[in-house]
């Protein structure tokens, strides 16, 4: 197989797009790919936004070679190992909730679902049998388990399955650039959720603390999350944080919702979790809560083959050394305003951008036909589709959505580099983009 030079749609293996052809990856260093033609890419999206320390860190390899060495695999209902507690130790400092415990797993997906039975589990042990609702957010991304699902407001990607799952009550997203409402008018929402639901329905209120790819980085203003907070305190709710595309640093903050001094009941993180070289995420919880559920049921009925895994521990240990070594939350901070101010100087005229927004290394280009009415483009052109593949073919990857504006139509190209990257990375993705972009729409 090592003349295989692209994956062919027809072959054995299919994937999630299967109309095209993808070519096979040579190697990966610092914020770049090669494939076996020769091609570079700059990773400026670090794949679905995951990549946060950068390709061939061996660091990072040399760790998860040690544990490979000494036990590659056991069992979490059987053993644990030193460096899953080191790393649960480690991460105890990091996240802001009182005396946290984790729960590790495998994925985004995972940890979410996870996070929903945590909550429905947390509310029996506290005597409140009826709270089974989770609410969630329209236009939001959450996982492709059923449950995770379920909680997810993407149409597109729900609409197979909706006769599958149990559907959950929904409010609208925070979106300055359609939804101009405050804050406290988004939690008045929230509220009434709540209120038509049953509060003594309603579990738990899961969302992203800035909008990933559904809407493009979209943050909420400084009233947002406060007034969630009071609103989830006042009938019993658990908050759940969905880290799992921002945390780590991608906004400039470890977490994002540090951005408003806010903190939830419940955390999850998973993509930068291990940079991309184990699948590796967490569900992170307040220590009282964990203890409430030990002393009223014993166990927490939830599990996986591959949970609380030494190696992926290994390497999130490596990461977690290689954030605080290199400063990569500063940096993300001070690289992401120098990437949004050199975009807007080179795109914040352009007829067809609406809005360049997002915090940190997280940054999102809303596309638009007109820019006076924000109307997008009609949703069979798949503008953001075709800008992410002409970026691509000239050796810029970038991550793209379609739907922010009413779950069909909206058109958004995003960033999320890895950390690491210096002045000259950003000049290069700017003007990669500005380029796609015109040769797409026109200058």
């Amino acid at each position: 197989m090592s003349d295989v030079l692209f994956a062919h749609p027809q072959g054995h293996v299919f994937y999630r797009s299967m109309g095209h052809a993808r070519p096979a990856i040579s190697h990966g260093s610092g914020v770049y790919l090669w494939d076996k033609r020769g091609r570079r890419y700059l990773d400026a999206s670090g794949g679905p936004i995951v990549v946060n320390v950068g390709h061939g860190r061996q660091e990072v390899i040399a760790a998860m070679a040690r544990q490979l060495e000494t036990a590659a695999y056991v069992h979490a209902t059987m053993f644990t190992a030193d460096v899953i507690e080191a790393y649960a130790e480690r991460l105890a400092g990091l996240v802001p909730l009182p005396g946290p415990r984790f729960f590790f797993l495998s994925s985004g997906s995972e940890v979410v679902e996870a996070s929903l039975k945590l909550a429905r589990q947390i509310q029996l042990a506290r005597g409140f049998e009826r709270r089974t609702v989770v609410l969630s957010r329209r236009q939001s991304y959450h996982g492709m388990t059923l449950g995770a699902l379920a909680v997810s407001g993407r149409p597109g990607l729900r609409a197979p399955f909706l006769e599958m799952m149990v559907d959950t009550p929904h409010v609208s997203p925070p979106y300055p650039y359609r939804d101009p409402r405050t804050g406290a008018e988004y939690a008045a929402e929230l509220e009434a959720a709540i209120l038509g639901t049953g509060p003594d329905r309603v579990a738990a209120f899961i969302a992203e603390p800035i909008s990933g790819a559904s809407l493009g980085a979209a943050v909420p203003d400084d009233a947002y999350w406060p007034a969630v907070r009071e609103v989830c305190d006042r009938y019993g709710v658990l908050l759940i944080a969905d880290e799992v595309l921002v945390g780590l640093g991608r906004t400039g903050r470890m977490w994002a919702l540090d951005h408003w001094g806010v903190t939830p009941d419940i955390l999850v993180s998973s993509k930068g979790t291990a940079g991309g070289y184990f699948p590796l995420g967490f569900v992170a919880a307040r220590g009282e809560d964990v203890e409430t559920l030990r002393l009223a049921h014993g166990d927490f009925s939830h599990g996986g083959t591959f949970s609380h895994h030494a190696v992926g521990a290994a390497a999130g240990l490596a990461v977690l050394d290689i954030f605080e070594r290199e400063q990569l939350v500063a940096r993300a901070a001070h690289m992401g305003a120098l990437l949004e101010e050199q975009l807007r100087a080179r795109l914040g005229d352009h007829p067809n951008v609406g809005e360049i927004r997002g915090r940190g290394l997280f940054l999102g280009v809303e596309l638009v036909a007109d820019r006076e009415t924000k109307a997008p483009f009609p949703a069979e052109r798949k503008i953001a589709s075709a800008v992410h593949h002409k970026a691509f073919d000239d050796g810029l990857i970038v991550y793209y959505s379609q739907g922010c504006a009413d779950g069909r139509q909206g058109d958004v190209v995003m960033f999320g580099p890895p950390l690491i990257v210096d002045e000259q990375h950003i000049a290069e993705m700017v003007d990669g983009l500005a380029r796609a972009i015109e040769a797409t729409l026109g200058a």
